[in-house]
């Protein structure tokens, strides 16, 4: 930030590499913490540096916790024969919160994509073949997201999986409710046809 004191254009360097935030946005976050009241400052960086410290991840799950296993791994009104794969612990949070699946998580934490030099031995999947093999779960839901990746990913975990004897499953990707035909575009449309239910 030109015409700034060194210290304010560092904060709004800092606060710029997070992710959605943009310079503009960076500059108005530093100038709202340099005006707050400092206890507000202190807050934030003591709260940022607990979580930091405190969150781990789940040996069983590979999500983030700060109990080990995790909360959700240690439910025993979950369904422990049903596991959903899924590439991202905020992939986990939007299942709960939408609260149609009580089955158990298995977190990648990424996809592959050769182009960003990531290949399976960069995800959890180690982890999750050692879970499977233990032979609780039945069923695996591949919840990986609707791109290029995501179904690399998908089909790579598939080959990997349907050789143990498990019933492997994916989401079906389509229309979402509300949504008009004529507005959808030709994937969209083909992976909606796909994922026909009977009624």
């Amino acid at each position: 930030m030109l015409g700034f004191a060194g210290p304010v254009a560092r904060l709004a360097e800092e606060l710029g590499k997070l992710p959605g935030i943009g310079p503009k946005t960076a500059q108005r976050l530093a100038f709202y913490l340099l005006k707050a009241d400092p206890a507000v400052v202190q807050n934030l960086a003591r709260v940022l540096l607990e979580t930091r410290e405190a969150i781990r991840y789940c040996s069983r799950c590979c999500n983030f916790t700060d109990t080990d296993p995790c909360s959700l791994c240690r439910d025993p009104q979950r369904d422990h024969t049903i596991l959903c794969v899924v590439e991202d612990p905020r992939d986990v949070a939007a299942l709960e919160k939408a609260g149609s699946f009580r089955g158990l998580y298995h977190v990648l934490h990424g996809t592959i994509s050769p182009l960003e030099g990531r290949g399976p031995e960069d995800l959890t999947v180690r982890a999750l073949l050692a879970r499977l093999e233990k032979g609780e779960v039945r069923e695996v839901i591949l919840a990986t997201g609707a791109d290029v990746e995501g179904d690399a990913t998908a089909l790579y975990l598939a080959r990997l999986i349907k050789p143990l004897g498990l019933k492997v499953t994916r989401l079906a990707h389509g229309l979402p409710v509300g949504a008009d035909l004529e507005y959808a575009d030709g994937l969209t449309l083909s992976r909606a046809l796909e994922g026909r239910q009977e009624v």
